[in-house]
């Protein structure tokens, strides 16, 4: 009787522990079925996103020089108009993910910096100039700078940025549906991205 009821235990045991390697051999299969499907998700994930815009503007510049004692003056002016085009990127391939199989856990270490660029087309109206004092190579340079930097303070304060920001979340949503859809979690830096909105931190 003993020896029918060790024999019963160790064929449960046989059985359980078969059954247990085959799911253990499954779980471990469907670990690395996720972790390729997530890393070739990533990578479609991984491209550049480009925000677009066009900016106006008129600038009027004038250089006065003075000679002979102050006593006479010489003055040069222009009036400046601007049609710029510009963009903000996101290289989204420099995204650096870090896929966790153990814990099935895809960490973000770090986004790209987004990219900045301004096509400047400058045309001059209404040039006057003297002859002891005439535009040269310093002044379409100085003109030039003070129209980047009078571009690049609008379009930081204009709707281009934030645009650009709203297809950046967009774009790492995507990860995170994907993440979430297949019981995987999803982190950035120490923070677990939980729901869509704790995305909107990362502005």
């Amino acid at each position: 009787m003993r020896k029918i009821l060790l024999g019963i235990v160790i064929a449960l045991v046989v059985v359980f522990g078969f059954r247990y390697y085959e799911q253990q051999k499954e779980h471990r299969n469907q670990v690395i079925a996720d972790t390729a499907l997530i890393e070739k998700q990533l990578k479609n994930v991984g491209k550049l996103i480009v925000t677009e815009g066009t900016y106006a503007q008129v600038f009027s510049y004038e250089d006065s020089k003075k000679f002979y004692f102050d006593i006479f003056s010489s003055t040069k002016k222009a009036l400046v108009v601007v049609n710029a085009e510009a963009s903000i990127s996101y290289d989204l391939s420099k995204i650096t993910p870090e896929i966790l199989a153990e814990s099935k856990t895809v960490h973000i270490t770090s986004i790209p910096e987004p990219e900045l660029k301004i096509n400047p087309n400058i045309e001059y109206y209404d040039v006057s100039q003297d002859y002891l004092n005439q535009f040269d190579a310093k002044d379409y340079n100085i003109i030039k700078k003070r129209v980047e930097v009078s571009l690049r303070d609008k379009i930081e304060a204009s709707v281009l940025r934030q645009n650009a920001e709203n297809r950046l979340i967009s774009e790492l949503q995507k990860i995170y549906i994907l993440t979430s859809s297949m019981g995987w979690v999803l982190e950035y830096n120490s923070q677990t991205i939980d729901k869509p909105e704790t995305l909107e931190v990362l502005r």
